[in-house]
Formats: C-alpha cells, sequence, structure tokens
C-alpha cells in the first residue's frame, strides 16, 4: 500500500511542474490540493517530504538543462575572475556569476536555519490559501512599484549583460527575497521576479535571473535531502516520487519555454489576480468544512 497513489503522485507532479516556475507558490499548491482533493496527505507529513524531494530535483535539473549554455559561460566567467583575482567590469559571465553566488548565500542560510520550523509553523492549508492571497497582492503591487515602466522591445538584446548591470545590493535584495517562500503560499519565482523589478529590470530579465537563481538553491535543497528518499523514509514512495519527478521534469520544460516568451510583452499581474482568487476561493471552502 502506497502512502501517495500512482494518481496522487501524477498530479502532484505536474501542479509542481507548473506552479514552481509560475509566480503562483508550488509550496502553496501543494498544500491545499489534497485537501480540497480529500486526500489524507499533509505538507509536514514525513513521507510527503521525503516525496518532495524528487520533484524539486525534477524541477532543478530542467532549469540546469535549460539554461545550461548560460551557466557554462558563469560558471568559466567564475574561473577566469578566480584566476585574475578581480571582476573586471566588461567581463559580463564573471560579474553575473558572483552576483549570483553573493544573491544565493543569505537565501540558503535562512533556509537551513529556518526552513523546518516555518514549514510546520505555517503549513496548514487555511494559512497557506492565506498566503496565496498575500503573494497575489504582493505580485499586484511589485507590478505598481516597479522602477520603470515596461517598454516594447524591453526583451531584444543582451539579457545576461542587463542583468549583470545590477548592483550587488540590489542582487542581494532580489536573491534574499527568495526566503519568503520557505512559507507555502508565497511563491519564489514571483518574489525573486518582483525585486528584479524594483530593482529596474524589464519582467523577461527578471524572470531569467529568477529562473537562474532558482536552479542552485532547489537544487541544493533536494540533493541534500536525497538520502531521505533512498533511506526508511522512502519505502512505499519511491515509485510513485519517480512518476512524479517524471511529471514535475515535462511541465517544468514547457512552463519556463512559456513563461519566457509571455514576460517579453506581458506582466505579473493575472498572476496576482489568480493567486488572490484562488486564496479567497479556498478560505471560504475551507471556513464552511470543505
Amino acid at each position: 500500500m502506497h502512502p501517495i497513489s500512482y494518481f496522487q503522485a501524477v498530479i502532484l507532479g505536474l501542479t509542481q511542474g507548473i506552479a514552481e516556475p509560475f509566480p503562483v507558490s508550488s509550496l502553496g499548491h501543494g498544500v491545499v490540493l489534497p485537501r480540497l482533493a480529500g486526500w489524507h496527505i499533509h505538507q509536514n507529513d514525513k513521507f510527503f517530504l521525503t516525496f518532495l524531494i524528487a520533484t524539486h530535483l525534477a524541477t532543478a535539473l530542467v532549469l540546469l538543462a535549460l539554461f545550461i549554455k548560460d551557466w557554462v559561460l558563469i560558471v568559466k566567467g567564475l574561473g577566469r575572475s578566480l584566476q585574475m583575482r578581480e571582476i573586471r567590469s566588461e567581463d559580463t559571465y564573471a560579474r553575473l556569476g558572483w552576483l549570483l553566488v553573493a544573491a544565493t548565500i543569505p537565501v540558503g542560510v535562512i533556509g537551513l536555519l529556518l526552513q523546518e520550523p516555518l514549514r510546520k509553523l505555517f503549513a496548514s492549508p487555511q494559512t497557506a490559501a492565506a498566503f496565496l492571497i498575500v503573494n497575489g497582492v504582493a505580485l499586484l503591487m511589485f507590478e505598481r512599484l516597479r522602477r520603470r515602466p515596461a517598454r516594447p522591445g524591453d526583451y531584444l538584446g543582451d539579457s545576461d549583460g542587463r542583468i549583470a548591470k545590477l548592483s550587488w545590493r540590489e542582487a542581494i535584495g532580489v536573491g534574499t527575497s527568495q526566503a519568503f517562500a520557505l512559507i507555502p503560499g508565497i511563491s519564489r519565482s514571483g518574489f525573486t521576479m518582483g525585486g528584479g523589478l524594483i530593482a529596474g529590470l524589464s519582467n523577461e530579465d527578471a524572470a531569467r535571473f529568477g529562473f537562474l537563481l532558482a536552479t542552485p538553491v532547489i537544487f541544493a535543497a533536494a540533493v541534500l535531502k536525497l538520502p531521505e528518499l533512498f533511506g526508511s523514509a522512502g519505502n512505499g514512495v519511491r515509485g510513485p516520487a519517480l512518476v512524479a519527478g517524471l511529471c514535475a521534469a515535462a511541465t517544468t520544460f514547457f512552463a519556463v519555454k512559456f513563461l519566457l516568451r509571455y514576460f517579453q510583452t506581458n506582466r505579473l499581474t493575472p498572476f496576482g489576480v489568480y493567486c488572490v482568487g484562488l486564496g479567497v476561493v479556498c478560505t471560504l471552502v475551507f471556513a464552511l468544512g470543505g
């Protein structure tokens, strides 16, 4: 008897692959979906946390594959800067690499210290629904607070070069904003994209920077917990986890491809409206005993 059925694994995997890159909170959906469907699964169940490792690892691997050319250039740039013991202003990928390092360290430290306490504190369907509303309102506010208005052709030219012009403080601020996603209902990609808009990036550049930032964070978190999947906690879960991971990989691939095109000419606003609407509906359903 599997604690998660293969049907549930398919649904949860497909949802994870869409909701992680979309600015709508994969953790939030992972908490409210089982409750809405009447499944006996809770965010803090040991087998469910183990199950999530596979879906997050699949998402990270797809993100790495989609941006592999960028990562090769970034690693080479980091190597050049270490060899020369300086970060030259004209070396786009060396600067971009160190901006990513600087932006990743704070959220990594916060994640190690607060991940479990925050998930245990907020991982109920009712609070996740409330934070989905918070996430939606934040997305709408990010568009209002953006440093500059969207312009036709923002997406043309060298996106990595534009991102590399961020200041150290701006990059660290954008990267640290990922920490809010430790709360189910708050979107990692949404808050990094929003931080990018406030820092002056276009929607497409903010999305790209968010995906680059998310890759090492999600990958490291998944790899650190991977032994759990192959230990006793993974008993009865490994088969469904593999299926969920494959489903998550497929939807992540198409979701990222779609979003990079979408944000060339569109904004975060529809996702903000969606999160507010979903959060309100879930709050009402849960309050009425659904």
